[in-house]
């Protein structure tokens, strides 16, 4: 069997954090953060959860796609935020959407996972045992943020995102892919705590906010990237110029321009909507997803070429190449 699109969906907070906001909280302002990043607000959650966030992501997908949450075989959540250690945030997405106790689990690669999270279920699909799965990456970032680090607090935003997939005999929607991790290089990005066993009744609790080196991560993001894209294209006997689009992990617009100088192509091929929503981690890439085939930009069926990138903690990062 082969794997295909059927839909994609998301669902963000209603509560937007702007710039101006941030300001009265920290020492930065506007100009500050839009010339370094390119964010100019944030949606932030009020109490909702990561699996209520990528619940209703979920009903989203299904209700465009016309198909029942009793159809559904799996659900992979790519999250680095979940609701806890355990239920996995999957788990919890199933019997928020009234699914089937089908197979549910988590996968965390920080800003890559939604990458990670469709490639395996790619091949579950390919195995010729399931007929509908759901993929989705949702974070609330909002948690696990110091919002007196001005450093890391404007970057990130809360949300959730996902596909479809289902089984086809003919079509496939996925040409290649190229997926990496190095932890020998894991300390640049890190959040939550360090849990240690030494046999002791106190377990301190250390580094529970996400704590980055940011020079690193943007060094690593437009060296690791650009080769991935390479990679993943020619693996497929693609071009650059056949690609339509780049829908990239919305991490900062000025690593997306960078990426694209070192691609030599325009920036423009890149879609961004990192002004709205701030860096959502392993959400970043399905809601951008959603967004272009909500507004028409992208169409389910037109085989145009796209190249979906992702780069984060891990650290991870990889490329996949898809037809829709």
């Amino acid at each position: 069997m082969k794997a295909k699109i059927m839909g994609a969906g998301s669902y963000t907070p209603s509560k937007k954090v702007s710039n101006a906001m941030l300001e009265k909280m920290m020492d930065t302002n506007d100009e500050w953060i839009r010339t370094r990043t390119g964010i100019k607000t944030r949606h932030i959650s009020e109490g909702e959860n990561t699996s209520v966030l990528c619940g209703k992501a979920a009903l989203d997908i299904l209700e465009k796609a016309g198909i029942s949450a009793k159809e559904i075989d799996f659900i992979i959540v790519a999250t680095m935020t979940p609701d806890g250690l355990s239920p996995s945030t999957a788990c919890l997405v199933q019997d928020y959407i009234g699914a089937n106790p089908v197979m549910a689990f988590d996968v965390n690669a920080a800003c890559s996972g939604f990458i990670y999270a469709l490639s395996i279920a790619e091949k579950l699909i390919q195995s010729g045992s399931f007929n509908y799965g759901l993929v989705l990456g949702g974070e609330v970032m909002s948690k696990i943020i110091d919002w007196q680090d001005r450093s890391t607090a404007v970057l990130f935003g809360d949300g959730a995102g996902g596909v479809l997939l289902g089984a086809s005999e003919t079509e496939s929607s996925f040409l290649g892919e190229d997926i990496h991790s190095d932890g020998s290089r894991g300390e640049s990005l890190t959040a939550g705590s360090r849990f240690v066993s030494n046999f002791q009744i106190e377990n301190e609790m250390k580094d529970s906010y996400l704590q980055m080196d940011g020079r690193s991560i943007f060094d690593f993001g437009i060296r690791s990237v650009p080769e991935s894209i390479r990679t993943v294209i020619a693996s497929s006997n693609s071009t650059l110029e056949e690609i339509d689009c780049i829908v990239a992990h919305q991490a900062n617009y000025r690593i997306l321009k960078a990426i694209a100088k070192k691609l030599k192509i325009p920036v423009e091929k890149f879609a961004t909507n990192i002004a709205e929503y701030g860096n959502t981690s392993a959400a970043s890439i399905p809601i951008l997803l959603d967004e272009l085939l909500t507004n028409g930009e992208l169409v389910l069926g037109s085989k145009k070429k796209i190249v979906l990138t992702g780069f984060g903690g891990g650290l991870t990062w990889g490329s996949m190449l898809i037809q829709l």
